[in-house]
Formats: structure tokens, sequence, C-alpha cells
């Protein structure tokens, strides 16, 4: 049998038992027992009484409440932020609608007054200054029994000839429908090309001195990017169904018979553009060939009125002292929608193409335009 391990309370060999008295050998047998009870305790890791481990979790546990705080918090200020922006937009929504819309009745209608109708920004079927809703608005106010007089409230560069013609021909026809109702033309900051083409439909033409009038003429702006394109290698791949179908193409230039046909387009919406100029104002153009009225130039208002393309200085408020009447009512149709876009700016501009407009400044590179 193995010695090991060796018994505490044995007695050594080399100790006699007769050299050692009782007490002392109940002495050493109680401390041999001390001494295994003590080796036969594990030894733990020390428990610490200071309280760092709750004191972690005390924090980690406060930090999940404050994060739970934190996400109500952010739900209920999401929550009144939508309900602001909605109340907002209804808000916008109702500030958008039109008098005509909103506020005024048929008895408000059959008071006298002087109807307006705006025609702002760039003329086009895609834009607020567009046939349809111009032509429309004007209709409705002649056709009203209270207006005694309509006013046209320009301030646009121009743009479309086939839109500004549209318009052009619904003034003329309501003039003759409705002789005893005067229509005026007011032009604010700008009356130009495409514009002036409505404006001239006008029994009368109002402008500021400084506004800017006229621009009769037709432009078609294009670029010839061939040589940059060899620079960069691109080479051009465009497949064509038609010898001219490429006529407008930036890749290459044009050639002589292209250049007579562009010119030929362009001076013949030039010639529809004078005649209708020419038939609007009669008699009060002065100087046609020597002034070059239809050379593409443009006037300030005071000029205009020398060259005969305006009759006189004024606005809104001059016609309302002329006709002793300042009740005026606002026909244009607004779309609330737009109305709510635009007053974020957040309303994109109209998309690249080739085209034929009227406009005084160009708005895209690839533009034509009557001047």
């Amino acid at each position: 049998m193995s010695n090991w391990p060796p018994d505490p309370n044995k007695v050594p060999d080399n100790q006699s038992s007769n050299n050692q008295s009782p007490n002392d050998s109940n002495n050493n047998r109680n401390n041999h027992q001390q001494n295994n009870k003590q080796a036969q305790i594990p030894q733990l890791i020390p428990v610490t009484t200071g309280g760092r481990e709750w004191h972690l979790l005390e924090k980690t546990l406060m930090a999940s409440i404050e994060e739970q705080r934190r996400a109500r918090r952010w739900r209920v200020f999401s929550r009144l932020l939508s309900l602001g922006t909605l109340l907002l937009v209804i808000f916008m929504l109702s500030k958008a609608c039109t008098p005509t819309e909103k506020s005024l009745t048929s008895a408000d209608l059959n008071k006298p007054h002087i109807a307006v109708v705006d025609l702002q920004g760039v003329i086009s079927a895609n834009d607020p200054a567009n046939a349809y809703d111009v032509s429309t608005a004007l209709t409705e106010a002649f056709n009203a029994k209270g207006s005694k007089a309509v006013v046209l409230n320009i301030n646009s560069p121009g743009g479309s000839p086939v839109q500004s013609d549209e318009i052009w021909q619904t003034m003329m026809s309501l003039r003759e429908e409705y002789p005893k109702k005067k229509l005026y033309a007011i032009i604010g900051d700008m009356g130009a090309s495409g514009a002036y083409y409505i404006a001239s439909a006008a029994d009368e033409i109002y402008v500021n001195p400084s506004s800017l009038v006229g621009s009769i003429g037709v432009i078609m702006s294009g670029y010839n990017i061939e040589g940059l394109m060899d620079k960069l290698g691109i080479e051009d791949r465009t497949l064509t169904a038609g010898e001219y179908k490429d006529i407008l193409s930036v890749s290459r230039d044009l050639t002589d018979f292209e250049k007579q046909h562009v010119q030929s387009v362009l001076s013949n919406t030039h010639q529809h553009f004078i005649k209708a100029v020419k038939q609007g104002r009669g008699d009060k153009l002065k100087d046609t060939e020597d002034s070059h009225l239809f050379s593409g130039l443009f006037w300030t208002g005071e000029q205009s009125i020398e060259l005969g393309l305006a009759d006189k200085q004024g606005s809104l408020m001059t016609l309302e002292k002329e006709l002793d009447l300042d009740n005026v009512i606002n026909y244009t149709p607004i779309d609330p929608m737009q109305q709510l876009l635009d007053s974020f700016a957040i309303k994109m501009g109209a998309g690249i193409g080739s085209s034929i407009d009227m406009k005084l400044l160009p708005q895209e590179q690839s533009t034509a335009e009557m001047r």
C-alpha cells in the first residue's frame, strides 16, 4: 500500500511516542485536524463587497431606460412634425384656391369689377402660361357680367410660338365678341418675344418705363462639337432613315442646303410674328423699317411707347384710377399643388430638347427662339 499522501496524524518515525506528552499529542492532533479542514476548503475567487458589479449593472439598466425614453420622445416629436406638416399643406392648399373657387359667389362676379388674368413665366404647354389655361381664364373673364374691363397681366420672356398664337387668336376673337369690353395688356418686368406677340392683341398696352419690350425675331441655337469629339475619341454612331433626319445633330456641321432650309423655317415663323403684331397694333407702329422693330431688338417701356409698341405708362393701379373701379378679381387658374411646390422652390426646369420658342433670353442650350 502506498505511503502517499502522508497521514498528518501519524507520528514521525524519528520521534518516540514515549517522549511526547498527552497534551502535546492532543494539541498536535487538533492542529492537524484544523489544517486538514482548511486544506479541504476550495480556493474560490474572492468575493468583493464594494458593489462594482452592481454599479455596472445599474448603469447598464439606466442606459437602456434612457434609450427607451429617447425613442419615445422621438416618436412623439416625429408624430407632431408629421401633423404640423399636414396642417401646413392643408393651409397652403387653402391659400392656393383662387377667389372664384373659394370665396366669391355669383353675386360677387356680377358686381362691377376689373377682371385680371396673369401671364407669368415661360409660355409653354407644360407651364402655367399655357394656351389652354390662359384662354379659358380670358373667356371666363369676358363672360362675367360684372367685368367692365379685362387685363392680361404680363411678365414673361416669351416661349412657344404655337401657344402664343393660340392665346393671341383667343384675344382677337373675344375682342370681336365683346366690343364694349376693352382688353388691356399690362407689361411688368418683361413682355418680350412671344409675350409681346400676345400683348399686341390687346386694345391698349401699358408699360413701366423700365420694362423690356419687343424682341420680335426668331433664333435657333445650335452647336458643332465635332472637333471636341475627335479630341476625346468619341465616335458618332447615329443612324437615320431620311437624308436630313440628323439636320440638327451637334456632331457635324450643316450643309449649305440645310442652312437654307432652316433659315426658311425661321423666316416663315418670323413672318407669322410680324403679321400678328401689325394686325394687333395697326397704325400705332411707327417707322417699322427704319426703327428695326422686327429685327429682334428690344427696348425699354419708355422707348416702346415712342415706337408705337406700347401706348402709355402705367400699372394695374393706374388703370383702376382711370376706370374709377377698385374692385379687382383675378381669374387666373391656379394648381394648388404646383403653387405649393413653387413656394418651396423645388420646381424642376424643363427638359432639354430641340424646339422653336419665342423668348428674349435662352432658357435651354439646344433651343430655337423667337427674338
